[in-house]
Order: C-alpha cells, then structure tokens, then sequence
C-alpha cells in the first residue's frame, strides 16, 4: 500500500505527456487524486487495525504511517483531489483563452503531481533526514509552479519563495544533524536508527536535553520558515498572490500542515525527553502570537484579496502553534482539528478567487463589485468563506478555536488567551472592512456578464462549503477518534 502514495503521482505525472487529447489529460490526473484518496481512507482503516502501517522488506526502516501521519496524509489527498477536479474548470477557461497551451496545462499536471508526491514522502517515512529531503523537494516542485505564468511578478516571487525556503530548511538541516548526533552519542542509536524518529521517540529519554533543546530551535526555524511564520513568513504573500489558484490551494492547504508535521514530530521527542513541554511550548506560543499579530497588521492594509488570504495562512498557522504549545489535550486536539478546517476553508477560498480572477481579470479589490449578483454561488460560498476563516459560528474553525482559547485559560496562560482573542478580532474587523465591498453593489463593467464560468468550479465550491459547515456541526465518530489518537501520540511519553 505504502508504495502506491510514491507510485500514483508519479505514473500520473508521466502519463500526461503521452497524449494530446485534453480530455484524456485532465481525467488521468484527476484519476490519479481519486486513487491517491482512496487508498488514504484505506491506510487509516489498516492503522485502526494495525496501529500503524510499515514498510516491507528492505524498506522496512523507511516507511511509517500512524494516526498522525495518516491524518495529514487524509488532508492532503482529499485536499489534492477536490484541487484536481477544480483545475479541470479553471485551466480548460484558461486554454480557451489561450492563456496557457496544451504543453503548458501538461506541465502544471507533471509538477503538480511532482508536488504532491514530495508531499507524501515527508509524511509516510520514519527517516528525518528523508523527511527533509522530501520537504526540500517540495520547494523545488512548488517554486516552478509558483512562476507558472513566467510573467516578472511571477518569477520574482518564485525566486524569492525558493531562496527564502531553502535558507530556512538549510536550519532544519542543522537540527536534524543535531538530533542525530544525540542519539548516538548516548549510544541509543546507530547509523541506521540514529534519524529514525520513532526510534528517539521511543529512547527520547535515553537522548541529551541540553542538545535536543538546540535542535528544536534550530527545526523550529527551519520547518518553521516554510510553516509560515513570522518574521521568516515574507515569501508567502508573495507566493499565493502570483500562483494559479489551484496552486495557491495547494500550498495553503497542505504544504504548510506538512512542513508543520515535520515540527511536530520533533516536538513530540523534545517534550517526552524533558517531561514537560514548558520548553516547546513558550517557543510556540510566542512565535505563534507574533504571526497572528502579524497577519492581523497586514491584512488591515491589503488591496489585493489573494495576499489577505495569504497573511490568513499565517495567522492560522500561528493559532495551530499556540494549541500545540500549550499542550494540553483540549489545546492538542483543537490544534489538530485546525489543520483540517483550515485546510478545507482555505482550499474552498483560494478556488473561488480563481473564479473571481477569471471572471473580473483583476486581483484587485477595488476592481470586484456585485460578486454576489454577478456570481451567485462563487459570490455566496466567497462571503461565506471568509465569516468560516475569521471563525464564525457554524463552520469548523470557530470550534477549533474556541478549543484553542479553553486550552490556554484550562492552562493558565491568560495573556496568550486575551491577545489571542484581540488579535483574532482585528482580523474578523480588517476582513469585512477589507472584502465586504467585492460583494455588493452594482457591476459597472459591461464586458463582464452574469454567471459562473461553467459546473464543476461551483460545484466543488459547494463540497467544500458542505465539509466544513458539516464538520463544524458534528464530528463523525471515527474521524474524532483518528484526532484523538494523534492527540496521544504528540502528548505520549510526558
């Protein structure tokens, strides 16, 4: 099973410049992100069974999944699929228009695919150093993709996207060496076992705290410049103003979660090596506050609607951050069930502005009017999305929220809490006064005519709408209890 993540994308990737039939070209990427899904929902059935799926034969060290890393991976081929179905609206308008040509719409499908398998490494192997290896990758295939258009804005930002990640992983280089060299000097570990996280996991204290705590900081930065934050963050507006929407829905979605992932497995070592995640945790919760406070400076400001949900990326990041660093098992489990409706909203949000922009031409805010009556279901599902991410009841991320603030007043760390809570405000306030002009009024644009471009956008709009006013809702039982099993891995061993 572990061998079809690597496989599927690759085979889809390759497979699309063997035809040149559009038709054939969207229906075997997009078969291949219903596969990808598919045996996603099949992993976690075997790690409900199992505990954990492992490689076989001379893989057997190298691969992994548990509850953790077959939750993200769900996120991530579910997230991919709905991309996949959505690309096959926005590019066919784009070939219409000759924007892009057949070789062009080949090549977005070859990297995206590349992408995800990158994606998928990071998240199925027990091996940190493969892990890294597989994180950088994702830089290289996401950085072509990011200067899709080729145009000068394009090429800056994919310039600057690619030099700011690879410093910034460079860091997490340094980290992980250090946590190599922990585990072995203690003579826990071998060559083989010493990158092994699960294995430090296991010996976490048998390890160096006073080594591991310079790792953390140093993966913390690394992992952390491509999670978003702030102030190592700049590459990100940049990044999601100038990719294809489908893109930009790839990047927030599921590239920040991985890059994440690969913080909280260290966090899960560091914290069962002190007992305590006082260390950890302080880290988190002050690099996540200054994020949000970040973000909610910027997105006061923004013209452009795609850099606002840009600086939304870093903001929610943070709020993830501070639920891991406070550590408790409300604080855990609101954390994780962020990154699910964060994942969700933000792909449905970044897919209705490629809508917009195909139908206004513009990413400017002051150039949309009569969203609502121009579009009715991208108009409705946008201002819909953007009460869902500033954390309006009912949609998922004002319960992940709100679990996030218990968790910080159940621990005592009332400052974070209150500045949690003016941070979060001021950004619900920047927000409407900022995009809630796009959507009323009259459009005074005649070139402009009434309607959705086609089916399927709206329609995969309304799916994920439909996901997470569902998940705000109820949590289905199964799904709640995958989340409550990650919860007890990243707080085992303390």
């Amino acid at each position: 099973m572990i061998s079809a993540f690597l496989a599927i994308p690759l085979i889809a990737g390759s497979f699309v410049w063997v035809t040149k039939n559009k038709l054939v070209i969207h229906c075997t990427n997009l078969a291949g992100a219903l596969l990808l899904l598919i045996f996603s929902i099949l992993s976690l059935a075997d790690i409900k069974k199992y505990e954990a799926v492992t490689g076989k034969g001379l893989f057997k060290d190298l691969f992994y999944i548990d509850s953790l890393s077959g939750y993200i991976l769900f996120i991530t081929a579910l997230a991919f699929f709905l991309v996949s179905l959505f690309s096959i609206s926005y590019f066919s308008e784009e070939l219409r228009r000759n924007v892009i040509t057949l070789n062009k719409l080949k090549l977005y499908y070859s990297l995206s695919n590349a992408f995800v398998l990158a994606m998928l490494l990071a998240l199925i192997t027990k091996n940190m150093g493969v892990m890294w290896i597989a994180i950088e990758a994702t830089t290289l295939a996401s950085a072509f993709l990011v200067g899709f258009y080729n145009n000068k804005r394009a090429i800056e930002a994919a310039w600057k996207y690619l030099i700011i990640c690879s410093v910034g992983i460079a860091f997490s280089m340094l980290g992980i060496i250090l946590l190599y060299y922990s585990s072995t000097i203690t003579q826990v570990g071998s060559k083989i076992s010493g990158l092994n996280w699960n294995f430090m996991l296991q010996n976490a204290s048998s390890l160096d705290p006073s080594i591991l705590k310079i790792a953390f900081i140093f993966i913390l930065i690394g992992f952390g410049t491509k999670v978003g934050f702030s102030p190592m963050h700049t590459w990100l507006p940049d990044a999601h103003s100038q990719a294809p929407s489908p893109v930009s829905a790839l990047l927030s979605g599921v590239l920040l979660n991985t890059a994440m992932y690969g913080i909280i497995r260290t966090l899960s070592i560091v914290n069962s090596n002190l007992g305590n995640s006082k260390y950890t945790g302080n880290l988190l919760i002050l690099l996540g506050l200054l994020s949000i406070a970040t973000a909610a400076i910027f997105i006061l400001v923004q013209q452009d609607y795609k850099r606002i949900l840009a600086y939304s990326s870093i903001e929610h990041m943070g709020i993830i951050a501070i639920g891991l660093g406070i550590c408790t098992p409300i604080s855990v489990f609101a954390a994780l069930y962020h990154v699910f409706n964060h994942a969700m909203t933000k792909s449905m949000l970044f897919l209705a502005t490629g809508n917009v922009y195909l139908k206004y031409h513009t990413k400017k805010i002051s150039g949309i009017r009569g969203l609502i009556n121009t579009m009715p279901v991208t108009g409705l599902v946008f201002i819909l999305g953007v009460f869902a991410i500033t954390g309006m009841p009912p949609f998922g991320i004002f319960m992940s929220e709100f679990n996030t603030v218990a968790g910080a007043v159940q621990s005592k760390a009332y400052i974070a809490a209150v500045l949690l809570l003016v941070f979060l405000a001021v950004i619900f306030a920047g927000f409407i006064k900022q995009t809630g002009k796009m959507f009323y009024g009259n459009n005074t644009n005649p070139e402009i005519k009434k309607g959705e471009l086609d089916f399927i956008g709206p329609a995969v709009l309304i799916i994920l709408l439909f996901i997470i006013v569902s998940f705000g809702i109820y949590i289905p039982k199964p799904f709640k209890l995958l989340m409550d099993a990650c919860t007890d891995i990243i707080l085992g061993g303390m």
